[in-house]
């Protein structure tokens, strides 16, 4: 009999694509705000309400459901959703889980690379750094504190944070934004450009979340971040370069993405190196480590 495996964050990304890759050998229930199918759960995060029968025998819970960071302007409200939206879902699942008396195999989180904060610096953060002392570290350490309440009163008998660099896809994320931009002759880089952007193709975040799933001997964070290093200016080339599109564009001023964005444009414009050498020592393998293999296999379908 297959074990379950019950993802929050349904409709996100990485969601659909890990659904995908589990399939086979694990039965997948999700919990969505919408029900559409069978195996589709209902759950409400502000009024604190869940349908409980999606927690049935369930193994492991996959904890995907957060707000999008770069979606909007980081008012007061925007904030509080960005903090909510995952640590309220999460104490949301703890709290049913204590009620009916489950314990899992294991909890496994998804996290953020900006624990380490939002900072252009030549050092190469691993895992046991400190966090960071800006808007998106604190969100990360509550996100984490969240996911580790499960450990602590003995309802998974592990916990796997996963600290999630930039996810590369053609379906969603920062290279669907980038590319239609450099086709048509206005891409380039943000800022100085030299900001750090640490990434991830969206075929290596699932494999990692499957090597969580299954090594039981993991636990505590993880970078999930490819072992090539890349800056902003870099990323902009070579999709021009995969693409075989010119860059004609100065870079946009900081000045300007400020004006736009507010302080979300921190985000853009700070950007550190992560080590992925933690990951790697558990025995995982990227299937896409460099930057120029990844996308000339997310964008062979563009040019």
């Amino acid at each position: 009999m297959k074990e379950i495996v019950l993802i929050t964050g349904a409709g996100g990304m990485i969601a659909q694509n890990l659904s995908k890759k589990l399939e086979n050998e694990y039965t997948i229930r999700f919990l969505t705000r919408k029900k559409r199918r069978d195996n589709e759960f209902e759950w409400n995060i502000k009024d604190g309400t869940m349908d409980e029968s999606a927690l049935e025998n369930v193994s492991h819970i996959i904890h995907l459901a957060g707000a999008n960071i770069s979606e909007k302007r980081w008012t007061k409200e925007r904030k509080r959703e960005l903090i909510s939206s995952r640590v309220d879902s999460a104490a949301l699942l703890l709290k049913t889980l204590k009620k009916k008396k489950i314990k899992l195999k294991s909890f496994i989180s998804a996290s953020g690379i900006n624990y380490y904060g939002t900072v252009t610096t030549d050092k190469v953060y691993t895992e046991k750094d400190p966090p960071g002392n800006d808007f998106l570290s604190e969100v990360v350490v509550l996100w984490e504190r969240s996911a580790d309440d499960f450990k602590e009163q003995n309802l998974a008998e592990r916990v796997v944070k996963v600290r999630t660099a930039v996810v590369l896809s053609k379906e969603n994320g920062a290279l669907k934004k980038m590319v239609p931009t450099i086709k048509y002759g206005i891409g380039s880089a943000l800022g100085s450009g030299k900001q750090y952007m640490p990434w991830i193709h969206i075929d290596d975040i699932c494999s990692v979340y499957l090597a969580a799933l299954k090594n039981s001997d993991m636990g505590g964070a993880y970078n999930a971040v490819s072992p090539q290093h890349t800056t902003n200016e870099n990323l902009t080339k070579k999709i021009a370069e995969v693409l075989k599109k010119p860059l004609f564009m100065p870079n946009v001023p900081a000045f300007v993405l400020k004006l736009i964005f507010g302080e979300l444009a921190d985000a853009l414009l700070e950007g550190s190196r992560a080590s992925s050498q933690k990951i790697q020592d558990t025995g995982f393998q990227f299937k896409f480590p460099d930057l120029e293999g990844a996308l000339e296999n997310l964008l062979k379908k563009e040019k």
